[in-house]
């Protein structure tokens, strides 16, 4: 799910009715659960992009260094590195890699995706409180 579409949700989610405080306070735990599911989702799915990553930036080292066999090379569908660079050179070519950069960008969007669902999780653990401020303030003002 896009982070988009999350957005809309969530402002249409974290809207409290204060017509019908008593629903509201029955929506939280259903609203809690729907964004626990997205978040867990989405820190399984930065989970493996940062093992593929890993694993990519491996295979890129030993490419860079030289490393890898013909069939390797072969069955990656990769043409041989050409050019003989310093080890302490390496890091900037893997830092430029295009296969690296692809998955680092999606890893760096799906941490934000993260945050941005903690961010709505802890909004909708304090909706108990606010109801509960909101019905207080209700009995305040009819003086009861």
């Amino acid at each position: 799910m896009r982070l988009d579409d999350i957005k809309k949700m969530v402002e249409k989610d974290i809207v409290i009715d204060p017509t019908e405080l008593d629903k509201e306070a029955i929506k939280t735990p259903q609203l809690h659960g729907k964004y626990l599911n997205l978040l867990t989702d989405a820190k399984l799915t930065l989970s493996k992009y940062s093992s593929d990553y890993k694993r990519l930036r491996k295979t890129k080292w030993l490419y860079y260094t030289g490393k890898l066999s013909q069939e390797e090379l072969k069955e990656l569908e990769w043409e041989p590195f050409e050019l003989s660079i310093l080890k302490t050179d390496i890091e900037k070519f893997l830092e430029s890699d295009e296969d690296l950069i692809k998955i680092k960008d999606k890893i760096v969007f799906i941490e934000e995706k993260v945050n941005y669902l903690e961010s709505t999780i802890k909004m909708i653990s304090n909706r108990q409180w606010l109801i509960r401020e909101a019905i207080d303030w209700i009995k305040f003002t009819h003086g009861t």
